[in-house]
C-alpha cells in the first residue's frame, strides 16, 4: 500500500496511491484518518482497515472518488513526524569516507548502531528546496531510506522491532558540507550543517509491498532486510548507485538501539544513513584520490535532484534560493 499526504488551498489530505490515482481517504470512509500522524497513531487496526479499502478498490468492488496523481500535489507523506534520528548504517559509506580523509576504520562502528536527532520541523516533501546563501557553500544530497513508527514501546528486541515500522520513504537529507564541518570541530553536531532541509516521499510504503524483495540480513544481524536498488540523478545524470540490501545494521537493531531506556512514540521518524557513493562528500573524496586535480562537484541553485528507489518511487526536489 501507498499512503500519502496531499495539499489544496493550504489543507493537508491523507490518501492512498492506487496506479495514477490519488483515492482520498475522506471520500473512501468517513471513518478512515484524515491526517497521518492519525493515521500512525491507530496502528495495526487502522493499516488493517485501509489495506482492506485498497483491496476493494483494486479489485473493483467498490468505486470512490479520486484524483489524478498527475493532478496532486504531493508534500511530504509524513509531513510533521514527531521526532526525527538518523543513523549511521551503511558500512561502504563510512568506511570510504574515512579512508579519504586518511582515518582507519572506527571499530565502534560494528558494536552498536549510531544516530543522532536531527530538525524534525523542517521536513520537505517533493519540489523546491530553500537554501540560505550559507547552505549554498558546498550544498550536498544524501540518498537515504526513512521508516516511521506506528507502534510505542521501550527497550525493544530487535527480533520483535519490525513490528513497529508502519512503512517506508526515500529520503534526502540535505548537507550544507561546510558549515558541517566547521561546527563538527567542536565534537558536536551536525547541527547547522543539517537542519534546514530533510526531503521525504513520494509515498509511505508498507511493509507488505517489499515482501517480494526481502533478503537475508548480513551475517551476524537481526531484522528484515530488502534487494532496493538506490539511484541518485542530478540535472538527468546519475552520480550514485547503491543497494539497500548491503545496509549493515538493519532497522530493527537501529530500534533496539533508540528504544533502550527510551519510549519511541507513532510518528518517530528514523532514516538509514547514507548509502554507499550516496552523497558528494564520499564522491569527491574517492575521485581526488585517484586524480589530485579533481574538481569537486556539489549541488548548486536551479539543480534538479531525483533520488529512485525500487518499489518506493522517485523523490525529486530542486534547489532555490530561500527569501524570508
Amino acid at each position: 500500500m501507498r499512503i500519502a499526504t496531499s495539499t489544496e488551498n493550504g489543507q493537508q489530505e491523507l490518501g492512498m496511491v492506487i496506479a495514477d490515482r490519488f483515492y482520498p481517504c475522506s471520500a473512501i470512509d468517513q471513518t478512515l484518518p484524515k491526517n497521518m500522524s492519525d493515521f500512525l497513531k491507530g496502528g495495526e487496526k487502522t493499516m488493517s482497515s485501509l489495506q482492506e479499502f485498497e483491496h476493494a478498490l483494486v479489485q473493483g468492488t467498490i468505486e470512490r472518488p479520486y484524483h489524478l496523481l498527475q493532478d496532486t500535489q504531493l508534500i511530504a507523506p509524513v509531513p510533521h513526524p514527531s521526532s526525527f534520528r538518523d543513523a549511521y548504517a551503511f558500512r561502504q559509506h563510512v568506511e570510504t569516507s574515512r579512508r579519504n580523509r586518511g582515518l582507519e576504520m572506527i571499530p565502534e562502528f560494528d558494536k552498536f548502531p549510531v544516530f543522532y536527532f536531527s530538525n524534525h520541523q523542517a521536513i520537505q516533501g517533493p519540489g523546491p528546496i530553500p537554501c540560505m546563501p550559507l547552505h549554498l557553500d558546498q550544498l550536498d544530497f544524501e540518498l537515504e531510506i526513512a521508516i516511521v513508527i506506528n507502534k510505542s514501546g521501550i527497550n525493544i528486541s530487535a527480533a520483535k522491532a519490525d513490528e513497529y515500522i508502519a512503512g517506508f520513504m526515500i529520503m534526502n537529507d540535505f548537507s550544507a558540507r561546510k558549515l558541517q564541518m566547521e561546527e563538527m570541530k567542536l565534537s558536536l553536531g551536525p547541527a547547522k550543517g543539517k537542519d534546514f532541509a530533510t526531503a521525504i516521499g513520494p509515498w509511505l510504503v508498507t511493509k507488505d509491498e517489499l515482501e517480494p524483495y526481502k533478503v537475508q540480513a548480513a551475517a551476524g544481524h537481526i531484522g528484515d532486510c530488502y534487494d532496493l536498488d538506490m539511484t541518485c540523478k542530478v540535472n538527468g545524470r546519475q552520480v550514485s548507485a547503491g543497494n539497500f540490501a548491503s545496509m549493515h545494521w538493519t532497522f530493527a537493531e537501529i530500534i533496539e538501539r533508540a528504544s533502550y531506556g527510551v519510549e519511541i512514540f507513532p510518528g518517530d521518524m528514523i532514516g538509514s544513513g547514507t548509502v554507499g557513493t550516496g552523497c558528494f562528500l564520499e564522491l569527491n573524496g574517492t575521485a581526488r584520490l585517484k586524480d589530485p586535480n579533481h574538481k569537486d562537484q556539489w549541488l548548486n541553485l536551479g539543480d534538479e535532484i531525483e533520488l529512485e528507489i525500487t518499489a518506493l518511487g522517485k523523490l525529486s526536489n530542486s534547489i532555490v534560493l530561500h527569501h524570508s
